[in-house]
């Protein structure tokens, strides 16, 4: 009875270490396994393999010197991120494309406006064209000498009174000629003066249609390459 129960008391301390050494052994495992997980709450950490921002994209052309939006009163916005150098070659190559679909040189300077000295040569043109009145000292004369007649004939002297008719008459004449020709020769000048602004503005007009034809075909042009021009 004695010897049996060192046995039972032998097998019970054999599986008791044996128990221990399992647990331990699991335990150690999980020490030796880093932790992967991020803890609730804390920020993520970067991944090594995230997109990283594209490179600019290089010319694909020689880089003008020049805006040529800006050429002509216009600005243009990149919309798809282009690069400073590649709008300026963008923005030339839409100039040459609308220059080449309206026909309208952009590089033509504006007609400028007459000066005091064009209106003043345009003036004197008209009022030295300006029809004149001639005769007037002879017509007044002829009725000069016939009021002078009646005046002569009464007082009993009718050659003396033509003649003094005449004389008045022919200065009288003479006067009204004068001023009949100077308010000519003022009408004519002040519509030759009127005609050259009036010139100015038709050829004003004209360029600034062709102008707002070249805009919109260098904005559309622009517009297809992803650029908002105003």
């Amino acid at each position: 009875m004695h010897a049996t129960s060192i046995v039972n008391a032998f097998r019970v301390t054999t599986l008791f270490c044996v128990a221990t050494l399992s647990m331990c052994s699991v335990g150690c495992g999980k020490k030796s396994q880093p932790n992967t997980e991020t803890p609730a709450g804390a920020p993520a950490q970067p991944s090594s393999t995230s997109a990283q921002p594209a490179a600019p994209v290089a010319p694909t052309g020689p880089v003008p010197s020049f805006s040529a939006a800006n050429k002509v009163g216009l600005y243009a916005y990149p919309g798809k991120g282009q690069s400073h150098d590649q709008q300026l070659i963008d923005e030339f190559d839409c100039y040459n494309s609308a220059q080449q679909q309206t026909g309208v040189n952009a590089d033509a300077p504006p007609p400028q406006p007459p000066s005091s000295a064009d209106v003043q040569a345009a003036q004197a043109q008209a009022a030295d064209a300006a029809p004149q009145q001639k005769g007037g000292r002879a017509r007044g004369a002829a009725r000069g000498a016939v009021g002078g007649a009646v005046v002569g004939g009464i007082a009993g002297n009718a050659g003396t009174g033509a003649a003094v008719g005449a004389t008045v008459g022919t200065v009288r004449g003479g006067r009204q000629q004068r001023k009949a020709n100077a308010a000519a020769k003022d009408q004519a000048a002040a519509q030759g003066g009127a005609q050259v602004q009036q010139q100015y503005q038709s050829q004003k007009a004209a360029y600034d249609q062709q102008m707002n034809t070249f805009k919109r075909a260098f904005s559309a042009c622009m517009d297809a390459r992803g650029y908002s021009v105003k």
